[in-house]
C-alpha cells in the first residue's frame, strides 16, 4: 500500500499562540511537547467543536496569549485505531481522541501533509506585538 493510498482521519485542534508559533516552527508538521502539566493531548473530531473551545475557551485564557486559532490536519486511520473517541459532553459534537502525551511524536509521525489553521478568534485583552 502506497502512502497516496492510506486511509486518513481529519481532526481538528484549537491552540493558542504560543502553540501555534511552536507549530509553525516545526513547519506546519508536528504538534508541539506536552507541558508538564498536560499528560493528554485532545485532537478533537469536528470543527465546530474546535472552534467553540477557541472562541470561548482560548480568547479569555492569558497563557493563550487571548486568542484561539482552529488546526485543521490529517492523521493514518490505522494508527488512530488504538485510541477511543471519547465524548465528554454532547453526543456528536463534543467528541475527542485522547492521546498521551508520551505518544505524541508518534502521533506527529503519522500526521499526512500539513496543520493548517482554519479560523481564528481574538479576544478584547489580546496584546499583538509590533
Amino acid at each position: 500500500m502506497t502512502s497516496e493510498s492510506q486511509e486518513i482521519v481529519v481532526l481538528f485542534r484549537p491552540v493558542g499562540k504560543k502553540e501555534l508559533e511552536l507549530i509553525e516552527e516545526a513547519g506546519f508538521k508536528a504538534f508541539p511537547p506536552r507541558l508538564f502539566h498536560q499528560p493528554i493531548f485532545y485532537p478533537v473530531l469536528n470543527q465546530a467543536y474546535a472552534e467553540q473551545i477557541a472562541r470561548d475557551w482560548n480568547t479569555k485564557d492569558e497563557i493563550s496569549g487571548y486568542a484561539g486559532f482552529v488546526t485543521k490536519f490529517s492523521v493514518r486511520k490505522e494508527y488512530l485505531a488504538k485510541y477511543s473517541i471519547e465524548t465528554v459532553g454532547a453526543q456528536s459534537v463534543h467528541e475527542e481522541y485522547w492521546i498521551p502525551a508520551e505518544d505524541l511524536d508518534e502521533f506527529n509521525q503519522n500526521i499526512v501533509g500539513f496543520i493548517e489553521v482554519i479560523s481564528e478568534f481574538h479576544g478584547p485583552l489580546e496584546k499583538t506585538e509590533k
